[in-house]
């Protein structure tokens, strides 16, 4: 054995080529339509946090993405509730293709698109990115976490808006990302519910930064960023409770005035806010939305878990008895349940 083999990749079992962005954008194009489209659907975002336009942002799907067909199915229910609401509300699709995992467990879509732990990265940022041109052609503005520091140069063209994960909301990587991603980003709270990390987040992403990343050749390159002006912070509760209530939303206001922060914000209803029972989204939802009623400028967006079966499912050995239309990961809310809530909310704005 030579020496350097004693002290280079010593866990590393294997090294894949992977395309580059430039090659999956050319087998899946961004039309000069798709690039107006998400042009101006980022605008919107922008122009509802800042508070020129007077609709709310409602970003509605599932927990995550692990089949076409259903992702499909459930974009073209939602693209008719769209163009229903669109004089209040701005709908945009989850399109979660990475998930975060506190230990183990199933990585997302890009991370393993078979679902078998075989791993086929290649395979995975594929579908990702064809699904993202197909539910633009429907109509709908997409959004997504963004939790590999890579994977934004093959797909972040085609999202619309963007949020940095509890768990990553302090790492130094993701800041240096987000002050240079094209889109509207929210930072949100820790699993925790302390608000510190995501201001602290935000503070970082807002200023410009120097870091190694890739350019559209997948070739290493030094990113210089100018930061980005529509980081904002998301309340998503914590083990230590919910944070959507009023005084939260006014404390997180206070920290937000006191750092000279954007005082918009975004409201996940799952997470800690639910309790992790997808029923407890409706009640968040109908407080949010009370407190809009009663004057409440602040609560710019909503996020929903939702797809179209209730509940969620353990990934089983034989991939053939997945039940169709619902989550691998967190529950969510069932399509009916979803179309009442965001019926509701439009009433209601």
């Amino acid at each position: 054995m030579e020496n350097s083999n004693k002290t280079h990749n010593v866990n590393i079992a294997n090294m894949t080529s992977l395309m580059s962005p430039n090659e999956l954008k050319a087998e899946f194009k961004a039309s000069s339509d798709h690039v107006e489209f998400i042009y101006n659907s980022r605008q919107a975002v922008q122009d509802v946090l800042d508070k020129k336009d007077n609709r709310r942002v409602f970003v509605v799907g599932p927990c995550s993405i692990h089949n076409m067909d259903s992702a499909i199915e459930y974009a073209e229910k939602l693209k008719v509730l769209s163009d229903k609401f669109s004089d209040k509300m701005v709908l945009v699709m989850r399109t979660y293709f990475e998930k975060p995992r506190t230990r183990t467990g199933w990585k997302g879509l890009i991370n393993d698109p078979d679902m078998d732990d075989s791993k086929d990265l290649q395979k995975g940022i594929r579908l990702a990115r064809k699904l993202l041109v197909q539910i633009t052609d429907i109509g709908l503005p997409t959004a997504t976490e963004m939790l590999d520091t890579i994977t934004p140069q093959y797909l972040s063209d085609l999202v619309t808006y963007a949020s940095i994960g509890a768990r990553t909301s302090e790492s130094q990587p993701h800041r240096e990302m987000a002050s240079g991603l094209s889109m509207p980003v929210g930072f949100k709270n820790t699993t925790d519910g302390s608000l510190s990390v995501a201001l602290n987040g935000m503070a970082s992403a807002l200023s410009s930064h120097s870091f190694i990343g890739t350019d559209q050749d997948a070739k290493l390159n030094v990113v210089d960023t100018t930061g980005n002006q529509y980081v904002h912070l998301i309340l998503r509760g914590g083990h230590r409770g919910p944070n959507y209530d009023a005084a939260s939303i006014r404390g997180a206001v206070a920290q937000l005035e006191a750092s000279d922060f954007n005082t918009s914000l975004v409201v996940d209803c799952s997470h800690g806010n639910s309790e992790k029972k997808y029923k407890n989204q409706e009640k968040v939802l109908k407080s949010l939305i009370k407190q809009i009623q009663e004057g409440d400028q602040h609560i710019r967006g909503i996020m929903l878990e939702s797809n179209l079966k209730s509940g969620n499912q353990s990934i089983p050995k034989d991939l053939s008895q997945l039940v169709y239309g619902q989550s691998v990961t967190d529950e969510c809310l069932d399509w009916e349940m979803t179309e009442d809530l965001l019926h509701y909310a439009y009433s209601s704005l």
